[in-house]
């Protein structure tokens, strides 16, 4: 049988050139009945053979740097000699960065959980799927630019995983050192099912994705962050010759799944501790209020481990169940 084809491409992928265009998904709703999902999609193809490197942003419609960082990288191609060929979706998710939201509000789907989706799928499964067949394919390494959003705040990090391949886990890790945030977290995902991590990594192919900064917003600093991670990483696989050198040696911190600290109840979050700084095990993290009773002794969120506070909660009320704070611990 074949297989049900609903997005198309409307640019080449393969002649040499810059080229904008679109990724077409019918969309029939109450107000455009005959309307079309487009998702913008960039290719540069050089002059030279090289390898395809993928980039993606907006996985979540609420972290902005991805965007900003591939546009700037954007930009900066046009009069650049450049070899292989730079593949760039600067909001993967684009009806949630058009809503600020970091679900899509067209189905509610979540796209970094949406892998390796689903041809006869809604919006996000669909674009899902054909990333992964159609894209992933092609890519010899994976960008995928994240931030904390609005719930969450980090220290600037770039961020890998412990894989069991040997080579694969070397490349992994030079392309973290050549992006070179303040930190990289080697992290134990709490739920990697779905992601666009697992597909690209079980591909055997090196992966990099980020948080930098978060609480909804930017500063010039972690989108400069963005744009200058994207500049020497595509610099370290050869597509480029010049970037901007890196300013320090990105501190290894490895996070497993004891790293993560979760309220056993709900109430207001009181921080002690801001991210990016050293704690010693058993520190008082955060304080949880309960506004309900004002005189009751708040509960104390402790550090888990020694290491740096690489996350902690944006928002001032919490849920019980809510990853507060996060530990990393040098590698």
């Amino acid at each position: 049988m074949n297989e049900v084809v609903r997005i198309s491409c409307d640019i080449d992928l393969d002649v040499p050139g810059i080229r904008q265009g679109a990724l077409q998904f019918p969309l029939s709703t109450d107000a455009s009945a005959w309307g079309r999902l487009l998702t913008p999609i960039v290719v540069a193809v050089g002059e030279e053979s090289g390898p395809t490197v993928l980039v993606t942003g907006a996985s979540h419609g609420d972290e902005y740097e991805g965007p900003l960082g591939i546009m700037r990288l954007l930009q900066d191609m046009p009069g650049t000699a450049f070899r292989g060929r730079l593949i760039a979706l600067p909001a993967l998710n684009y009806p949630a960065l058009m809503a600020g939201r970091r679900l899509s509000p067209l189905d509610g789907g979540n796209m970094n959980r949406s892998f390796p989706g689903r041809a006869d799928g809604g919006p996000t499964l669909a674009l899902a799927h054909w990333v992964y067949t159609r894209l992933l394919p092609l890519a010899d390494a994976v960008i995928d630019i994240h931030s904390g959003g609005s719930s969450l705040r980090f220290a600037p990090s770039a961020v890998i995983h412990e894989l069991p391949d040997p080579a694969q886990m070397a490349a992994t890790r030079a392309l973290a050192e050549a992006f070179a945030a303040p930190f990289t977290q080697v992290l134990t995902e709490l739920d990697s099912v779905g992601e666009l991590d697992g597909a690209v990594e079980a591909l055997g192919l090196p992966f990099l994705s980020t948080e930098l900064g978060g609480g909804g917003g930017v500063t010039p600093q972690t989108v400069a962050m963005a744009h200058e991670g994207l500049q020497r990483c595509l610099r370290h696989l050869g597509l480029v010759d010049t970037a901007p050198p890196p300013t320090l040696r990105s501190r290894f911190l490895y996070v497993p799944e004891t790293g993560y600290v979760m309220p056993s109840r709900s109430g207001l979050l009181d921080p002690i501790v801001e991210v990016g700084e050293a704690v010693q095990a058993g520190q008082v993290l955060a304080k949880l209020y309960d506004i309900d009773e004002p005189l009751r002794e708040p509960v104390q969120l402790l550090a888990p481990q020694q290491g740096v506070l690489v996350c902690r909660a944006a928002r001032g009320g919490v849920a019980r169940g809510d990853t507060v704070a996060v530990v990393g611990a040098d590698v």
